[in-house]
């Protein structure tokens, strides 16, 4: 019996589904993985890329979902992030997620386009991290200033977002030739 419309759009669902849920996995494990390296562990910031990833291939709102709930996931089951970096992780990471899924979409299938996307990503991602970071500190009475943000977001994570600058794109390059991604599948 063929495929119908509708098994063939539940399929991909559960494929994305499926993925998302690897790369949830990959948000949880990853960071155990780079702590080993404990000069630049942290620094390279191994749960973005999971959820850019995810945005990628899955599309916005399975990265913005994938994003959202690694950091909290993580910090809840091994209490790290801390609840508060948690937070603020969480809406960075949701960023990266859904614009890398908008994005991704809304280009052309090039390989240029993997590196505007994901570094227009990794700025807006950023730039929510900060936002997020400005009004908790202003809840606590606190400041949250610029050279706060410059060295959380740009000096402390550069190998980070190096590696991220390096590897995300082989990969997505990577899984587009393998037609394994599902962002613009319906």
């Amino acid at each position: 019996m063929p495929m119908t419309r509708n098994d063939a759009r539940s399929s991909v669902q559960i494929r994305k589904l499926t993925y998302s849920a690897l790369y949830l996995a990959i948000a949880l494990v990853l960071p155990f993985l780079t702590g080993q390296i404990p000069e630049i562990g942290s620094m390279l910031c191994p749960m973005h890329i999971p959820a850019l990833l995810c945005g990628f291939v899955c599309g916005w709102p399975w990265g913005l979902a994938v994003g959202f709930v690694s950091p909290l996931l993580r910090s809840l089951l091994f209490g790290m992030p801390t609840a508060y970096t948690a937070v603020a992780m969480a809406f960075e990471l949701a960023a990266y997620g859904a614009v890398s899924g908008i994005l991704y979409r809304i280009f052309p299938r090039r390989n240029w386009s993997v590196y505007v996307t994901l570094i227009a990503a990794m700025i807006v991602g950023r730039l929510v991290w900060d936002g997020v970071q400005f009004v908790m500190a202003g809840l606590q009475h606190t400041v949250f200033d610029r050279s706060l943000f410059l060295a959380g977001a740009v000096t402390n994570a550069l190998p980070g977002i190096l590696v991220q600058i390096i590897l995300i794109p082989i990969l997505v390059i990577t899984m587009e030739k393998a037609k394994l991604t599902l962002n613009g599948t319906r």
